[in-house]
This record gives C-alpha cells, structure tokens and sequence, in this order.
C-alpha cells in the first residue's frame, strides 16, 4: 500500500537509546586512522546483510528443491529499490520534502466544530446540520442544488465548507461495468486512484490513504515512486461520497440506484494506512457515525489492512472500533518476508501476528491474513504448513486466511500459481484447521487488482 504524531512511534519503538559516557581521552584511547570510516562501516553492514540475505535463501531453496520445486527471490522488475546503507530497501514514514496540506473541508470536522465554524461566518449553527445532509446523505456540494440555504449565501458557504479536493482524471470500467477503476487528481497535483465494485450481495470501494507509498515492497506498482504525502481525512472520505454519488447517478452496472451506496470500505488502495493513522482512524470514525455527522456506516464493513506496522496494529486495538483488520502477511518465515516485505526487517512475522491476535482479544472481531500466491516464491506446502502452525499456536478460531490470486504475467517473477498449486497451499490450511477463503480479485484487466494501482495517466 508517514503520519507526523506516528512517525515518532513508528521510528523506532524497539527501545530506546542507552545513554553512554565516554571515558576521559587519553593518548592511549585516541582512534587510530585504521579505524573503519562511517562509509567503510556502511559498506560493511551491507556485505553482512547480503550474506545473511544468502545463507537464508539457500536455506528456502533446499526445501523447495525437496518438494521438487525452485525458489524464486523477490527483486523489483523495471524499477530500482532505495537501498539504505544496511543493503536493505528503504523504508520511509515521512514525506520526502515538505507539502502543503489542503484546505480544511466539512469532513475534516466533527459536527460541533463545523457549527462552529459557520458561527465564525455569522451564521447560526443549526446550519451545519444542513451542510452535512447535503454532503454526506445528498452526495453533493453544488450550492444551486441547497435550497434549504439562504440563497444570498449559498456560494459563500459551499466555497468555505467544500473545497474541492477531488477532481475525477478518468475512469475506466470492467465486468459489464461492475467493476470501475477511478484516478483521482488532488489539489496539489498529486494523483490517487480507487476502485467501486459491484457483487451480488453488496458494493465495496477500495481506497487510498496516501499518495505513493514508503513502504517499499518490490512486488508493489504504488511504492515504486516513494511517498509524496499522507492524504487528509476528507481527501479519504471524499472518495466515498464520489462512489455513492455515481451508484445513485447509474454510473455503476448502467442503472440508476438512488437508495444504494458503498456498504464496504477495504483500505487496500495506495498507501500503508496504519502509516497515515490519525486521518484513517478519523475517516474511520466519520465514516461509522452517525447522518448527518457522517456515513452512519457499519465498522464491521470496514476493512484497515496494513503490512505490520505493530506499534499502530496494538494501537488500534485500543480505538474500540470493531473494524475488521487484515495483515498483509504474504510469507510466514522471516528469510522470505524480509525481502518480500521491508517493513519485516523492523518487525518480524512473529511480532506482527502476536500483534494481530491481539486485535482480535481486545475485540473479538476475527482478523484476515491476506497473501498473495507467487509461483514458486511463496506457495510452497512447506511454507502452508509453517503458516498453519504459526496461526494455530495462538489459538483457534481467530483468524482467517485470505490466498490472493496474483494476475499471470508471463516472463515476470511475480506471477500466479499454478492452479493445483493454489488447491495444494489451500487444502494444507484447511487440513490444519485454519478456516481458508480464495479471495475474488475484480479489475485485473485495468489495472485495478491488489498490488496495481500506480496513478497513472
């Protein structure tokens, strides 16, 4: 798939930095010009690395061999990773230079300080109510269409309460219109992009919480430029609005649906949410509350993913809002999730399920283990089994695994498993008690499938 009141806890939450005196210099304790320089000392660790990297993998290419299997490592194709002075990829949780903010948006505000922002302009509070209908129950921002409003002031309010934040780029449409891939451009430029679905039994979107990413995940087409910025809180439900504005329009499946809306939000799309974690949790809350101060939607149709972020992961669990949370785990051994998933090298497997288990003691809600199956990267049975065991050791019945399909790209070391690979990784799970669901992937053929979403024109 980066938050200034996180950055801090996200830096470095391992401990915390012993304070050291140094003795009295003598001739005796002077540093010798042999010593290693900071660039030698660098260059050093990425050696270590690079062998530990080695070793590791021969390890994973010796029980791959026993299955009759090769072991494929991750690298980046047509990209270059950022490469830290460790040898390893470069996360980053904040943004590369320092961006402009947009401007404050009726979303951005709880009901009471949009009322009181509007007494600041002279006008009563009880105004923002209207506002509010209007936005989150209406779908629009269009003064005209605010006949409750005194007419004089319609625009005035409208310019100071809606800014534009979202300004649809292009859509492109799938699955006899189902399925609809939006690029999103930004007041500052910056492009995102969300994906509307329809099933049989409900309509999900899936948004973006940032634009780009930090994370650095070699299979992923959003982190191939870095982070530009975190999105704002209405930035993030803007999105939502816009979908339910074209569902009641008829814009998804060619009928008019005035009564339908966006029952489930996945934060799937670009960006590491829990990275952005205050405007999430705060689109989050609107998103639960209830008309006119938000969507009114339910939390159990809300899906906030992450890819280990374990100091956020324990901290929502804290929020009392019964979310449902899914790990982006995608390997179960450190040796292949270190270079699968950068953030790994910061928190282990381990470490992020003991996480994800928490979750679900504080709130009961069963958590999602998503991964993707990569043709011989991590669909081996042995890795099926290390997976069961892992999850199984924290118990039963708190967790459920969602196998991704990943869109077959010939040539490419990041392409689908074989189907009765796939049935062979699934049935290892189930037959370990680990219920197991293969997820249904929409939008591969516009570029709108997991992993995808880049914003380009």
């Amino acid at each position: 798939m980066v938050v200034p009141n996180l950055t801090a806890q996200i830096a470095d939450t391992r401990g915390t930095m012993e304070t050291m005196t140094s003795p009295e210099i003598t001739p005796e304790t002077v540093p010798s010009a042999a010593e290693p320089n900071a660039a030698e000392r660098a260059a050093r660790r990425a050696e270590q690395a690079a062998a530990q990297g080695a070793q590791q993998m021969r390890i994973s290419e010796s029980r791959a061999k026993a299955e009759g299997r090769a072991q494929v490592r991750p690298t980046a194709e047509g990209w270059k990773q950022a490469m830290g002075e460790d040898g390893r990829p470069q996360l980053q949780f904040t943004a590369k230079a320092r961006v402009s903010q947009p401007p404050v948006h009726l979303a951005d505000l709880t009901l009471a300080e949009r009322a009181d922002k509007l007494k600041e302009m002279g006008l009563q509070g009880f105004r923002a109510k209207q506002l509010s209908v209007h936005y989150f129950q209406h779908y629009t921002t269009d003064p005209e269409l605010m006949s409750d409003l005194p007419k004089e002031r319609r625009a005035e309010l409208a310019a100071a309460m809606f800014p534009k934040l979202l300004t649809e780029v292009k859509r492109l449409a799938t699955d006899d219109g189902k399925t609809i891939k939006f690029l999103w451009r930004l007041f500052d430029g910056s492009l995102i992009e969300s994906v509307l679905m329809r099933y049989s039994n409900r309509i999900t979107l899936c948004i973006s919480s940032q634009c780009g990413c930090g994370m650095n995940c070699p299979f992923c087409a959003t982190g191939q430029a870095g982070l530009t910025r975190n999105m704002s809180t209405a930035e993030i439900l803007d999105q939502i609005v816009q979908a339910n504005r074209v569902i009641a329009e008829g814009g998804l499946g060619g009928q008019k649906h005035p009564e339908e809306r966006v029952g489930n939000i996945v934060f799937m799309g670009m960006g590491e949410p829990l990275a952005n974690y205050k405007r999430v949790m705060n689109a989050v809350h609107r998103m639960v509350a209830e008309a006119p101060e938000g969507l009114g939607m339910s939390a159990r149709g809300i899906t906030v993913s992450t890819v280990g972020l374990v100091p956020a992961m324990k901290k929502l669990a804290e929020e009392n809002v019964p979310v449902t949370f899914a790990l982006s785990l995608h390997a179960p051994d450190d040796e292949l999730r270190d270079e699968m998933i950068p953030v790994n090298s910061r928190w282990k497997v381990d470490e992020a399920l003991d996480a994800a288990h928490t979750y679900y003691v504080k709130t009961g809600r069963r958590v999602s283990i998503e991964y993707a199956l990569i043709k011989d990267m991590n669909d081996h049975g042995w890795r099926a089994d290390l997976l069961a065991r892992k999850l199984n050791a924290r118990g039963r019945g708190w967790v459920h695994v969602n196998p991704i399909p990943l869109n077959p790209t010939p040539g490419s070391v990041w392409t689908a498993s074989e189907p009765d690979v796939t049935a062979e990784f699934i049935d290892r799970l189930e037959s370990a008690g680990v219920p197991t669901t293969l997820r249904d992937t929409r939008g591969k053929e516009i570029d709108g499938a997991c992993g995808q979403l880049a914003a380009a024109e």
